[in-house]
């Protein structure tokens, strides 16, 4: 989920599986983690999300430029921890 939320965006990814996952009736543990694939994943890629696209052109406005590499290693840097904690959560929840 966090590959195809990265090349396709992760809205109609979200969408897909959702439906995937509906007419599957899948397991609650499957899909938390297809959610928290499909949230965290675009963290690294600066076409993952529209919510990233938004907020880049908007820095763009102010001067503020961020580039693909440098959005990488930021979010190298942040997903892990987000993702454990969000695994972690949805263990103590389910």
């Amino acid at each position: 989920m966090a590959i195809a939320g990265n090349l396709a965006n992760n809205l109609p990814v979200a969408l897909i599986a959702g439906s995937a996952l509906n007419a599957d009736h899948a397991a609650e543990p499957v899909i938390r983690a297809v959610l928290i694939g499909v949230d965290l994943g675009p963290n690294l890629s600066v076409t993952g999300s529209l919510a990233t696209i938004l907020w880049l052109t908007a820095l763009r406005r102010e001067g503020i430029a961020i580039g693909a590499s440098a959005f990488l290693r930021i979010g190298v840097i942040v997903m892990p921890p987000a993702l454990l904690l969000a695994i972690a959560s949805a263990l103590l929840l389910g």
